[in-house]
C-alpha cells in the first residue's frame, strides 16, 4: 500500500494500480523504455493490472515476467469494462492511468486518476477526468514512487 496525505485535498491509501496498454504503458504494442522497471518497484507495493483490449496483440509476450495481471477486455464498451473493473477493485484504493477516451471512467471513478499525453496524444475528455496530467508515463509511475512530488501537485 502507498499512502500519501494531500494538504487540503485528502489521504490517498492506494493498493491498486491500473493501466491502460497501448497509448500509455506501450506504443504500437512495444512497452517503453523504463516501464518494467518502475513496474518491478511498484509491485512491492500495489497489485498491478494492465486492462487493455490489446489491439497489436503484443501484451503478454511485452509483459512477460513482469508482475502484473493481464486483463484483456472485449472491444465494445470497454468504458465501460474498464470503469466495472476498477469499482470491483475498490475505486478508492486504484490508482488509474491512461489516455484514451476508453479510460475516462476509470479515471474519474479512481481514487486518482491520471492522465498521460504520449505519441497518439490524449482525449480531451480523459484529461478533465483525471487529477493529474503527465507527459511521460515513467513521470506518472514516478509520482508514485515518488510521492512528495505529487503532494506539491495536488495541495491546497
Amino acid at each position: 500500500m502507498i499512502e500519501i496525505e494531500i494538504p487540503g485535498h485528502k489521504t490517498l491509501r492506494l493498493e491498486h494500480l491500473v493501466l491502460d496498454y497501448n497509448g500509455t504503458i506501450a506504443c504500437d504494442g512495444r512497452l517503453l523504455p523504463g516501464v518494467k522497471a518502475r513496474l518491478e518497484s511498484l509491485a512491492g507495493k500495489l497489485s498491478v493490472q494492465v486492462v487493455t483490449a490489446d489491439t497489436f496483440g503484443k501484451a503478454g509476450s511485452e509483459l512477460k515476467g513482469i508482475p502484473c495481471e493481464l486483463v484483456i477486455l472485449p472491444v465494445e464498451d470497454q468504458d465501460k469494462g474498464k470503469h466495472e473493473y476498477v469499482r470491483k477493485l475498490g475505486a478508492e484504493s486504484t490508482v488509474c492511468i491512461g489516455n484514451g477516451r476508453n479510460d475516462r471512467l476509470m479515471l474519474a471513478e479512481a481514487g486518482l486518476g491520471i492522465a498521460v499525453v504520449l505519441e497518439e496524444g490524449a482525449s480531451i475528455e480523459t484529461l478533465t477526468a483525471a487529477d493529474v496530467v503527465c507527459t511521460s508515463v515513467t513521470s506518472a509511475l514516478d509520482l508514485l514512487l515518488n510521492p512528495l512530488r505529487l503532494v506539491a501537485t495536488l495541495r491546497s
